[in-house]
């Protein structure tokens, strides 16, 4: 077809189709492509004018732009190669049901967190991410003032936490304040499982160290390994400097003014914005020592604190971005750069592939994906357009917990019920113990598009999900659980069931015995009698055994609400 436009001059567009065109988005699960996973020979045949395929160039903004660079090719080896697996796989498996022409726009930045691919507007109920947002559209205006604009925003955050903070108002720094009812816990840990488990907000902790005469005399150096979120460091009274972010090693050099021989109090204030809270490193980096001192050389800091919350969930004041860099992971970056430019391009619909980059905020990501998705809708205007998204395939993510991304595939469940017209392909048989980044998309682009043929082609499926856990029954020292979408019946696709674990009253969960009887999995072990909850493949790396007839797997999932 050519389209032609006439007005003060003629424009003539050739080779101009109409059809279903898909935003692909997400991180490097999206991003990867048949080059970068070595799948040349799978594309080797791949002719089709078809299906299109334009890829959103990289760009980050502070602010957001109207356009963006890239080119609409047609579908051949060469392109493909180039080009995002898992969404040509979704167009695919589209084309060959509809038989339609199919565009598809990849606009993806490996490592991102969703925040940086929403709107400011669709951040606004997260104010730290818009409090960073606003932070560098200030800077996008006056560039050279970077330095001196972090220093303004680290001091105001400062002297709003002071004015609600009764810790700072008590000077709980102080080396005299009593300390008796004050509680102990051994450092470093996260504060999962302790009396702080619930609590977002401020907790100060204290410790008591003894430096001999010829270490009192000059600098010493404080580690304390990572801290979750913020901390605030006073040495006997005196503030010796603070850190903002949870992945950063804590280093500080403490002057002699602020040292005395013998006793020495150091107290931190640590401010957890969300999520997990704590002294997350290990026991070698919390110590004190010489300046540049070896591990060996240093005072051990690990054991007791004494520890007391001050403040505990209520709204804190956005922590400001002081990585010192804007890039794709700062809120809004991408969308400003990336999805904005989109608008209002007619679409079909949208697939997502992150998720990776959020993990151990599992909580704020079961909100956030959702605000994203209202926030794309919102600007398209279109209304609640298609969304399917990927869940995030079992990896060892070593460094964090055994469960981390079992709480953020949970979360990604939980969004199936808060997003009108989304859905979810479980991706729990197809991960990679070893890499993040499974080589089969194949499956994904194919499940995927299982969603879409069902509920918005009007398709018929044999399936679009994998089993998914509705409901539980107590029955004597076992339990019954019940599923929706078994889709011809429950299978174990190992022979047998494994990776369920099962608890009582007690919550310490022990492995389980588990049979598929019709389409319900009953669940039990010897060592809890009087069971309450069960849990399946709730850990980072897992083989996913269970699905149904369809071939789709089992999303992971727990009975309880336990942290």
């Amino acid at each position: 077809m050519t389209l032609t436009i006439k007005g003060n001059n003629t424009i003539a567009l050739n080779n101009v189709l109409a059809g279903e065109v898909w935003v692909c988005s997400g991180q490097s699960n999206m991003e990867f492509t048949f080059a970068m996973l070595r799948l040349g020979d799978a594309i080797k045949d791949e002719n089709n004018d078809n299906i299109r395929l334009f890829t959103v160039q990289k760009k980050i903004s502070a602010v957001p732009l109207d356009d963006c660079v890239g080119t609409w090719q047609l579908t051949r080896p060469d392109v493909l190669m180039n080009f995002s697996a898992v969404a040509y796989c979704f167009g695919k498996e589209l084309y060959a049901n509809l038989n339609v022409p199919i565009g598809l726009i990849n606009t993806s930045w490996g490592g991102t967190p969703a925040e940086s691919w929403t709107s400011e507007e669709g951040l606004a109920p997260f104010a730290h991410y818009v409090n960073t947002a606003k932070q560098y559209q200030e800077f996008a205006k006056n560039p050279g003032n970077l330095n001196e604009m972090l220093t303004k925003a680290v001091s105001e955050w400062e002297q709003k936490i002071a004015a609600i903070d009764p810790g700072t108002q008590g000077n709980w720094q102080d080396p005299q304040l009593d300390v008796s009812d004050w509680k102990e816990m051994e450092q470093p840990t996260f504060w999962a499982g302790s009396d702080l488990e619930p609590v977002d907000g401020i907790v100060w902790f204290r410790r008591v160290t003894n430096l001999p005469p010829s270490w009192a005399r000059n600098p010493m150096e404080l580690h304390l390994g990572p801290i979750d979120d913020i901390d605030t460091i006073w040495v006997n009274g005196v503030k010796i400097g603070g850190t903002i972010g949870y992945n950063k090693e804590r280093r500080y050099v403490i002057p002699t003014t602020a040292l005395r021989v013998g006793p020495n109090v150091i107290a931190v204030r640590v401010v957890d914005t969300g999520g997990e809270g704590g002294f997350n490193g290990s026991k070698e980096q919390m110590r004190i020592g010489p300046v540049g001192a070896d591990v060996k050389t240093c005072a051990t800091l690990a054991g007791a604190w004494k520890y007391k919350a001050s403040l505990s969930n209520q709204p804190l004041p956005g922590a400001p971005n002081v990585d010192g860099g804007f890039g794709a992971n700062t809120p809004t970056s991408l969308f400003n750069g990336m999805i904005q430019p989109l608008v209002p391009y007619g679409i079909a619909g949208a697939i997502w592939y992150q998720g990776e980059a959020n993990i151990g905020r599992s909580d704020e990501y079961a909100q956030l994906m959702p605000a994203m998705i209202s926030d794309w809708r919102r600007h398209w205007g279109i209304g609640d357009f298609p969304f399917y998204w990927v869940q995030i395939a079992p990896y060892v993510y070593s460094g964090s917990g055994n469960s981390e991304s079992a709480y953020l595939r949970e979360a990604q469940v939980k969004a199936l019920a808060a997003v009108k017209n989304g859905g979810m392909a479980s991706t729990m048989d197809i991960g990679e113990e070893r890499d993040i980044h499974p080589r089969n998309k194949q499956d994904v682009g194919k499940r995927l598009a299982l969603n879409a043929l069902a509920k918005n082609y009007n398709k018929k499926v044999a399936g679009f999900s994998g089993p998914m856990y509705k409901l539980m029954k107590i029955e004597g020292q076992k339990i019954r659980l019940s599923f929706d979408y078994t889709n011809g019946g429950l299978v174990a696709r190992e022979g047998q069931l494994s990776e369920f674990v099962i608890a009582g009253e007690d919550k310490v969960f022990v492995p389980a015995q588990a049979v598929i009887e019709g389409d319900t999995v009953v669940v039990w072990s010897d060592q809890v009698t009087a069971p309450v909850a069960v849990r399946y493949a709730w850990t980072n790396w897992s083989t996913g055994p269970l699905g149904n007839k369809e071939g789709l797997p089992a999303s992971s999932f727990r009975t309880d609400d336990w942290k």
